[in-house]
């Protein structure tokens, strides 16, 4: 399962692979259906999450049913309890929409919901990051989860998203972090895909980004805040939701 999850990740074209995993899912639950974790974004019980990684695998990382990783369900948990998320009225921005996300937004009768990406199969809208197609402060609530690493210009994507959301408008902004790196590495020159597997993670990487992430939001006007979310759960309930310890949910507010 690991060598077929790699290649899979390195080998097929992210479109593709978006496209592949929509009839796949259901299949993959109905053979992974257990009580081991729970996924809280579909409310589902499983007797293990799938491992993933485009080097080194991590262990029961990938929910079977909706493809969420930690990160996706460290945010949802997030929302679920600590925001109004799902009761208020709110215009949402979602660039480069996880495709469980999109399908349970979009669904949400108290969301003006709108995806964004420049090659996603399955968006409202085909933008780029660095131009976005939308006037100043026409969102409450951005999402953009791990687009701005492949950004070589991610100050100026940064301040897009600045734009075009409100004033009083949070959003939440991941990134791959590595939490013991004060600053951002980062190498333009290196193009080779697997020198960038190799100094950035992945192959389409073009950084990593340390603790001075935040810095950089700051400088695009952001109010920020690192929220060590998933330690307030128990070691159960992590293994149980199939969280990472020390991972960062980045909020940021627009004042």
């Amino acid at each position: 399962m690991k060598k077929l999850t790699k290649f899979l990740l390195n080998k097929i074209p992210r479109p593709m692979l978006i496209k592949m995993s929509i009839w796949a899912r259901p299949l993959i639950y109905q053979f992974f259906k257990g009580d081991k974790f729970y996924d809280p974004i579909d409310g589902r019980s499983y007797r293990k999450f799938l491992p993933y990684g485009y080097g080194k695998q991590r262990e029961n990382a990938l929910s079977p049913g909706t493809l969420s990783l930690e990160r996706h369900r460290q945010m949802y948990l997030y929302l679920q309890n600590e925001t109004d998320f799902f009761i208020k009225n709110y215009k949402v921005l979602h660039i480069a929409p996880e495709q469980e996300f999109l399908r349970k937004f979009k669904r949400m009768s108290n969301l003006n919901y709108i995806s964004a990406d420049l090659y996603s199969p399955i968006v409202d809208v085909k933008a780029d990051i660095l131009d976005l197609p939308f006037e100043n402060e026409s969102f409450d609530i951005i999402f953009c989860n791990h687009v701005l690493e492949h950004i070589q210009d991610d100050a100026k994507a940064m301040s897009e998203l600045y734009r075009v959301m409100k004033p009083g408008g949070w959003g939440i902004l991941q990134v791959p972090m590595k939490n013991s790196l004060e600053k951002t590495y980062e190498d333009f020159t290196i193009t080779d895909p697997k020198e960038r597997q190799k100094h950035f993670g992945q192959y389409d990487h073009v950084r990593w980004y340390g603790m001075d992430y935040f810095d950089r939001l700051k400088d695009a006007g952001f109010e920020v805040e690192a929220n060590f979310y998933s330690q307030q759960f128990s070691d159960a309930e992590i293994k149980k939701y199939g969280l990472r310890l020390n991972e960062i949910l980045p909020i940021v507010l627009k004042k």
